[in-house]
């Protein structure tokens, strides 16, 4: 911001607290304002202490990064290759109609302006079934198939590419609204198991999370400064999806009392994970390979090629009528 852009009168604005320049951001949780590069290099820094606080990643590892062309993705890409990580990028086309075809666009634009590897994987092409379809013919919420859908060629893909570690777009934001519906309900073993960092585990690659520290608006705010385009809108098929509800309980919690999720969320990483230890490690224990694609599995056959199994021969379905199925 230039002298002749800055407001007249009385009103001054806000300043960055390291240099004192215009601020770009102003963040309440961490009581200051910051221009825009020591905003960047605020993130870098929260990027960088979460990799190294929870052991994150190894020097000179490969990553392969959970590409979905919206923001948080798209920002953990950009600041692992701005740390010098080698990183590669994996795109898995859901079939969630134009929002579908909207987000591999920015994921392909993204990888093509800054020459990065980007592999993709369509549901529809390769396996005859897409998002939408799959909640039709096995009755079950629409994010079901499709987490369970990316888990499984997420690792498919990590473990055929040689990559010791998968990295996800998981924000503070997020972590701590999942941590907020298995406290309420008291799922001890999925709160033993919400951890930044999934060991590698028979044929699973390592799972990490380096944007546990860094807000959604944070993230937002990374692109907005880094020039990097992004999928906006939310995906049509989490119409109703209870993490979106906890999410809006816990911002207003955060309006009255700003650093509430983190304190919420990394307090329990501190303090409360490390009494969970032993569920966490109970829950490797009984896997067997999968008998039609050899994936680790807790049955015979694993849930993703029963899903396939169970979508084998079903016509496309629309997105508009998937959700009206699931409204019923």
């Amino acid at each position: 911001m230039s002298a002749t852009d800055r407001p007249r009168g009385g009103h001054q604005p806000s300043r960055c607290r390291v240099c004192k320049e215009p601020a770009v951001i102003d963040l309440p949780r961490h009581n200051a304002n910051f221009c825009a590069d020591h905003f960047l290099e605020l993130c870098r820094r929260q990027v960088t202490k979460a990799i190294e606080r929870f052991g994150m990643l190894a020097p000179g590892e490969r990553v392969l990064v959970a590409v979905s062309g919206g923001k948080d993705s798209l920002a953990l890409w950009d600041l692992l290759t701005d740390l010098g990580v080698e990183a590669d990028g994996l795109y898995v086309g859901l079939g969630i109609g134009d929002y579908s075809d909207t987000s591999g666009e920015h994921a392909r634009r993204f990888a093509r302006e800054r020459g990065l590897v980007l592999t993709e994987i369509d549901l529809r092409d390769e396996y005859g079934y897409d998002v939408p379809t799959a909640a039709v013919a096995t009755g079950r919420v629409p994010c079901s198939a499709c987490g369970l859908s990316k888990r499984h060629l997420f690792d498919r893909a990590a473990r055929d590419g040689g990559y010791p570690v998968v990295a996800t777009g998981h924000n503070l934001d997020d972590e701590a609204a999942v941590l907020y519906g298995n406290t309420l309900r008291w799922d001890v073993e999925m709160l033993a198991r919400q951890l930044p960092v999934l060991p590698a585990r028979a044929g699973f690659p390592r799972k990490v999370k380096p944007l546990v520290r860094l807000t959604e608006r944070e993230t937002a705010a990374w692109c907005l400064v880094r020039g990097i385009d992004y999928l906006v809108e939310e995906c049509p098929m989490s119409v109703g999806n209870k993490h979106l509800g906890y999410k809006e309980a816990l911002n207003r919690l955060e309006a009255e009392s700003p650093g509430a999720k983190a304190a919420f969320y990394l307090g329990f990483l501190d303090r409360m994970a490390p009494l969970l230890a032993d569920r966490a490690a109970q829950a490797v224990d009984g896997l067997e390979r999968c008998l039609r694609c050899g994936a680790p599995t807790t049955s015979e056959i694993c849930a993703f090629c029963r899903l396939v199994e169970r979508t084998a021969g079903h016509g496309p379905v629309p997105v508009e009528l998937a959700l009206a199925r699931g409204r019923r």
